[in-house]
Formats: C-alpha cells, sequence, structure tokens
C-alpha cells in the first residue's frame, strides 16, 4: 500500500504534489575502491553455507542457478525448497534437476535425491514440497544439474522444521515487511545476517515486490538499483515526460521484479539460511489495490485488471515457497495451483509450532471492498442527510457548515448546470475525454449536495463568468429550515480524483459514523475486509488451545491518528482535525476492526493474542481496543515492524510537506513529521511506542508466559549506502535496538 501516489490536490489546504525525482544521493562507483571490494569480499564469508570454503557461489552456480534457493511454510513433517535452474544456452527447454536433502552440512545423511523438472512455462521456478522430515531438526539441501557431464551445484540451503505439536520449547522469528529495490539497499537484511539469530523462521509480510520501475513519488534510482522490463510494450505506461515510469502487466513483468530481487547476494543469503513465511500486500499487483482493481487513476478510470492480477499471482505461486497446494509430497504443480485460485484466491492458512504459538497468516487483499470513500466521490455528495443521521449526533452537525439541498429541486435546475458544467471542465483538465467527463458529472452532480461546497463552485464559476462580463451566480441561501447532513467533503474530501479524503488524512469522527452506518446500512459487507469463509476461520483458530495465537497482518492494525484538533498554532482552521493518517490499512476498516477485537475480549483472548503486521514503513508497539472509561479491560497487544528498504513515513510525509508549501518552520510540518511519535501517541493512548523514521526487522521470541519484541532499527539517511562495501563494524554501529515484553495484553519496554 503506502506508499503510492503523493496527495496532489491543489484545491486542498493541504496539498501534497507528486515530487519530481530526487538526484543519487552518491555515486557508488566514484566510492568504490580496490580496497573496499577486499573489505566486501571478506565480509561475504561470514554469510552462506555453501559447500566451498569461501561461501560465495561459483561461477557456474550462478549462472545455472542465478537466484539462489530457498524455503517457506515448515511445519513439523514438511518444507517447501525452491529454486530457479537455468540453461542459459537454451531458456527455452526444460530442466533436470537433482534435490539432495540431508541432515548433515556435507550431505553424507541423505534423506531425499530425487529428480524433478524445472519448467520452461514457469520460468525455470520449481518448488517441491519435502515430507515425512523430523520435528525441529535442520536440514541442507541443494540443486544439481548435469551440464555436459559434468555436475553443477546450487549454493546449500539451510532449512528448519517446525516443532512437534505439544513440544514445550520457545519459537524465535523476524517478522519484516517493504523491501523496495530501486535506489535501496537490504542493509536491514545484512544486519540479520550478522547477528545470525537461532530462528524458526522469517514471516515476510507484504511488498515481498514493488510493481513499479521508478514512481518518482517514491524510488529514487541511484543509477545502480533499477529494474528493466524484458518486454516494456508488455507494461504499463505510467506518468507522463521526465517522471513516466512502468508499472508491471503482464506475467513477464512480474518474474522480471522477482528476478531483479531475487539477484541481490543479501537477501540470497537470507533465503539460504532461513525458511520464510510469505503473504503478499498490494505491490505485488498494485498498489492500494482491492481485489482485482487497481488505484493509480485514482477513479478517473476503471481499473478492473482481472488478467493483470492474475499474472501478478502466478509470479508470486511461481517465486515464493508457498505451501498451498493439495499435492501430498513431491513438485509443486504451479498450472494446479493458478487454477485453484479460479474458485476464490486462498493463501490464507495456519502453522502449528509447538506447544506455544499457533501463527495464522492473513489476506488482507483477496477479499476486501472498495475504499469506503471512493477516490472519485463528488465532494458535495451528502451520505448521510437529515433522515438517517442518528439522534445523538445530530447536536453535533448544526452548523451552517453541514447544510444541503437537493439540487434535483426544480429552482435549482441554472446551479446544477453551473456545477456539472464545472465537474466536466475539471475532469477534462483531469485527462477524462468529453464524453466519459459528462457521464461521471450525470453520475454524480445529483440528489443532496452539501452547500458547503457547493457554494465555493458556485463562487469560482460566478468570478469566471464576471471576469468575462457576464452576470454573477448568487450563492445558494442557507436557513435554519435548510436541512443538515454529512457529505464526502466533510471527510476531508477536497476535490476530484484524489487519495485525499479517500485513502489518506480522512477527518476521523466523521468517517467513523460514515463507516458505522454503512456497515450496519449494508449487512457488513462495506467492511468485509476478510471475506465470510476466512473471517470464520479466523475467530476458530484463534481459540486454538495453543499459548499465544500470533495473527500476520499485512496492513497494520495499530490506529494512526494525527490529532490537530487542538494545535492552535496551525493557522488553517480547517486542519484543526483530527485525521486517520491511511484508512488503506485497519484504519480503514474501523466498525471492523472494533468487532474482531471485540471478539477476542469477549472470548476472553486478549492476553494470548497478539498481531504483527507492516506496511506502513514505521515501528509500532500498541494495545488496541482499549476502552478509556474502563481501565481495566485489556486490548490487544499489536507490533508493527519498519520497512525494509522502503521510504519511511517521516521521509515520504516530510518530502511531500515541502512540496506543498509546508517547510520546515511551519506548525504542520512540526505536528506532522518533526513531532510524528509524539503527535501519534497523543491521538492513539494504547501506543506505547513508535518510530516512523527508521528501517529494519523485529526479532520476537514466544515462550511460555511472554513474548519479547526486539526491534532493530536503523536511520532512513543510511538506505541509500551499500554496507555490502564496508566491514561489518561500520553496519552494525549504524542500528540500534528497542525492546518490549508482551504479556497479560500489556506491552511493556524492557
Amino acid at each position: 500500500m503506502f506508499p503510492g501516489r503523493q496527495l496532489s490536490d491543489l484545491d486542498s489546504a493541504l496539498q501534497f504534489p507528486k515530487p519530481a525525482r530526487s538526484p543519487a544521493l552518491f555515486d557508488p562507483f566514484k566510492r568504490r575502491s580496490f580496497l573496499q571490494a577486499v573489505v566486501a569480499v571478506a565480509a561475504s564469508t561470514a554469510f552462506g553455507c555453501n559447500e566451498d570454503e569461501s561461501g560465495a557461489p561459483s561461477d557456474d552456480t550462478a549462472k545455472f542457478f542465478p537466484q539462489s534457493v530457498a524455503s517457506g511454510d515448515p511445519r513439523p513433517d514438511s518444507v517447501v525448497l525452491w529454486v530457479r535452474a537455468v540453461d542459459p544456452d537454451n531458456a527455452s527447454a526444460n530442466r533436470a534437476v537433482q534435490l539432495e536433502v540431508s541432515t548433515s552440512q556435507d550431505f553424507s545423511s541423505l534423506v531425499l535425491n530425487e529428480s524433478y523438472t524445472a519448467v520452461a512455462a514457469h520460468d525455470h521456478a520449481l518448488k517441491v514440497k519435502v515430507t515425512n522430515l523430523s520435528p525441529r531438526t535442520t536440514y541442507y539441501y541443494r540443486f544439481t544439474v548435469d551440464v555436459n557431464g559434468q555436475k553443477v551445484s546450487s549454493a546449500t540451503g539451510r532449512t528448519r522444521t517446525a516443532p512437534a505439536a505439544g513440544a514445550d520449547v520457545p519459537v524465535k522469528f523476524v517478522f519484516a515487511s517493504c523491501q523496495d529495490f530501486i535506489g535501496r539497499y537490504y542493509n536491514a537484511w545484512q544486519r540479520l545476517l550478522q547477528l545470525d539469530e537461532d530462528l524458526d523462521f522469517v514471516v515476510f509480510l507484504g511488498d515481498y515486490v514493488y510493481e513499479t520501475t521508478g514512481d518518482s513519488s517514491f524510488q529514487d534510482a541511484n543509477g545502480t538499483r533499477s529494474i528493466v522490463f524484458a518486454e516494456p510494450e508488455k507494461a504499463l505506461r505510467e506518468g507522463e515526460g521526465l517522471v513516466a515510469f512502468y508499472a508491471a502487466n503482464a506475467l513477464s513483468n512480474y518474474r522480471d521484479l522477482y528476478k531483479a530481487i531475487r539477484s541481490d547476494k543479501i537477501i540470497q543469503k537470507v533465503h539460504e539460511r532461513y525458511p520464510f513465511i510469505i503473504v503478499w500486500d498490494d505491490h505485488e499487483f498494485s498498489d492500494d489495490c482491492w481485489g482485482d482493481t487497481a488505484t493509480y487513476s485514482d477513479g478517473r478510470f476503471d481499473e478492473k485488471q482481472t488478467a493483470r492480477r492474475k499474472n501478478a499471482e502466478q509470479a508470486f505461486f511461481e517465486y515464493i515457497p508457498l505451501d498451498n497446494t493439495a499435492a501430498a509430497e513431491g513438485a509443486i504443480d504451479i498450472d494446479q495451483v493458478v487454477a485453484a485460485q479460479a474458485g476464490g484466491t486462498k493463501i490464507w492458512r495456519d502453522f502449528e509450532f509447538g506447544q506455544h504459538l499457533k501463527l495464522m497468516v492473513l489476506d488482507m487483499r483477496s477479499q476486501r471492498p472498495d475504499h469506503l470513500i471512493p477516490e472519485d466521490a463528488y465532494p458535495g455528495t451528502v451520505v448521510i442527510d437529515s433522515a438517517t443521521m442518528p439522534a445523538p449526533y445530530k447536536p453535533a452537525f448544526t452548523a451552517d457548515t453541514f447544510a444541503y439541498v437537493d439540487i434535483d429541486a426544480a429552482p435549482l435546475a441554472p446551479y446544477k448546470q453551473a456545477l456539472q458544467g464545472a465537474y466536466v471542465q475539471q475532469a477534462v483538465q483531469a485527462g477524462l475525454t468529453q464524453e466519459q467527463a459528462a457521464a461521471k458529472a450525470a453520475t454524480w452532480v445529483k440528489g443532496n449536495q452539501s452547500l458547503f461546497y457547493v457554494n465555493q463552485v458556485i463562487d469560482a464559476v460566478s468570478a469566471a463568468r464576471v471576469a468575462a462580463g457576464q452576470s454573477a451566480i448568487p450563492r445558494i441561501a442557507i436557513t435554519a429550515e435548510t436541512p443538515r447532513g454529512v457529505a464526502y467533503v466533510h471527510m476531508g474530501k477536497p476535490t476530484l480524483f484524489t487519495i485525499q479524503g479517500s485513502r489518506y488524512i480522512v477527518v476521523k469522527p466523521v468517517f467513523d459514523l460514515f463507516a458505522g452506518l454503512k456497515y450496519a446500512g449494508s449487512a457488513k459487507a462495506s467492511e468485509n475486509a476478510l471475506g465470510d469463509a476466512q473471517e470464520a476461520w479466523f475467530k476458530e483458530t484463534v481459540k486454538a488451545a495453543n499459548t499465544w495465537k500470533i495473527a500476520v497482518s499485512s496492513v497494520s492494525l495499530t490506529a494512526m491518528v494525527y490529532d490537530l484538533s487542538q494545535k492552535t498554532d496551525i493557522p488553517e482552521t480547517n486542519l484543526r482535525q483530527s485525521f486517520y493518517f491511511n484508512v488503506d490499512q485497519w484504519d480503514g476498516f474501523p466498525t471492523k476492526r472494533k468487532e474482531l477485537l471485540g471478539y477476542i475480549q469477549a472470548n476472553n483472548l486478549q492476553k494470548n493474542t497478539l498481531f504483527v503486521s507492516g506496511d506502513i514503513h514505521a515501528s509500532f508497539a500498541s494495545v488496541e481496543g482499549l476502552n478509556p472509561a474502563s481501565p481495566t479491560t485489556l486490548g490487544v497487544p499489536t507490533l508493527t515492524a519498519p520497512a525494509i528498504s522502503s521510504g519511511s513515513i517521516k521521509e515520504l510525509a516530510g518530502r511531500a510537506l515541502l512540496g506543498a508549501g509546508y517547510g520546515s518552520g511551519s506548525a504542520v510540518h512540526k505536528y506532522i513529521v518533526q513531532q510524528l511519535e509524539d503527535t501519534l501517541k497523543a491521538g492513539n493512548p494504547g501506543m506505547k511506542f513508535a518510530d516512523g523514521d527508521a528501517h529494519g526487522f523485529v526479532v520476537l521470541e514466544v515462550k511460555k508466559d511472554e513474548a519479547i519484541a526486539s526491534f532493530h532499527l536503523i536511520p532512513s539517511t543510511e538506505i541509500a549506502k551499500d554496507y555490502s562495501l564496508r566491514a561489518d563494524s561500520e553496519l552494525a554501529a549504524k542500528f540500534t535496538s528497542k525492546k518490549f515484553r508482551v504479556k497479560d495484553g500489556d506491552i511493556t519496554a524492557i
């Protein structure tokens, strides 16, 4: 999800225009020296577990196994092993591959030695489900190919199976997310390799790849970290001029993303060392997507892209060591996996790691409905009228700001005509044809319309008329009898085709009211984020007997609230509001979140249920669902990991505000950037820790009576520097750590 298109609307008081691409921070080739190269080679010997003494793959290994190896979805008796085995001299041919699995690193104790085929139709990616393994056991594996009678081996991978059911053992794992490749380096993964943690697995929470090749709103190419599609003519062309970029569309485009990222030697070594449990978020398909619908045009056009979504999913299933097959063992049939998705995408699944951990992996993208406020919503459209406004809330909406009229009333025909004309003009300027704009105007400019918005448009139309020598149009009068209600503009939607007031910077109290009414009126469909089947599975699984039930949610459960309502030093009074920063995450499903947290509390599960999340490029530790009126009521602990490499929330917010004219001396900049953490803590009383700048990962050790979370953090200023060219000590010195104890439904710093 985040980041994506910047908040770029001229009509709004808070403008977040898309900035031009930043220049490269440095030219690594100018700084690279012979000495650094020697240091890099020396440092690399500590990483892999290959056969040769140096640990570095041979030229032949890199040639025939360009993305190395990986493992995933460990269970007590099975694991999925992955490789991409190619023949550079015959790219269209299938490749015979031998797989060896052993309990010893020298492969003297083989438990499997079988032949398989890396199929060209699936980009030579091969996944093998290995079964009949022993619980909590380390296994080594390698793939080999025959090249002119000589055996060429992949790097040696190491994996570990899960503890047996009922085993009384602690479990340790890492969770991380968001690893943008373009212009950025995997220093966080390199630090994990340095720590050499004894992990059971790594959870990756989504945005494993980014579908764009250089979206200047958040990707800063530095000349050495870029992705070029082999078939750019099949990709989507987005943006214009110097800021134009490609977005993956065809299957080959999505495959190129995975191949590029997995060509990075650091991430290869992490995959060689640990099994991964991976779920997708949005960028594996398209930024801020819902189901098979993209959001690049912000509602200008219909972006339902079923074929594109299928291509994205197929590449994911080819390159990710995921076990979502009915096959009991052996090579996983990708065609079968892809075909099964036609009956409903299903990657949500659960894992059991002994007595103390039930891990529930949620899919927060496939089933979710559209954002509650459509990107193309007309700001003046009234969504809660005087008849549907609940009586207890009516006193809060008596001001003239909430007055509205039925624009279809006969006496208002000239006003409706003026509004539709203005709509068409704006829509054409936004890129629609005259016909498309007229159709949208007819759809939106009708029925009850907010006078707060309508009269502003009339003022603009009137001013244009006067400038042209025509008569002015008077405003529509507001009286005590004029009905009151809520329109999209009251939730922060300032204009057409925008993410502001639809996905970002949404007025919280009004949005919560609107969401609750729509939830009830739609039989809960409006916030059915998980889908019926997945929600039923979650509610049943969270009651498992394991000590800890940990829910893996790609989007953060932590409420991110900018409460600026009492900030009198902000001169723009319309900004003195309480805002949700991002309603593409769980904040966009406030009624459903409250319902699920209530279910956990009602079943007395809050002491041992924990959510881990990513997506938002910030670090949080919070307790959600607290009732301030009842201090003894426990909430549900939530931990959010920072991004591995994608731009931090503070970095991107600062960039956006600067482009909008809010420099470091402005009050808005002070609260949203400089004091971001304090602002968010003030807006969410359950937030125990916040860091909106750093990158990194979280190590979580689950014990019988507590869980210990260690955030390993590096400043955002370091992420464009390639530390693989430097001594280990330089990178280690840049990292700090924060440690927390999760126990009895609370989070405390250690």
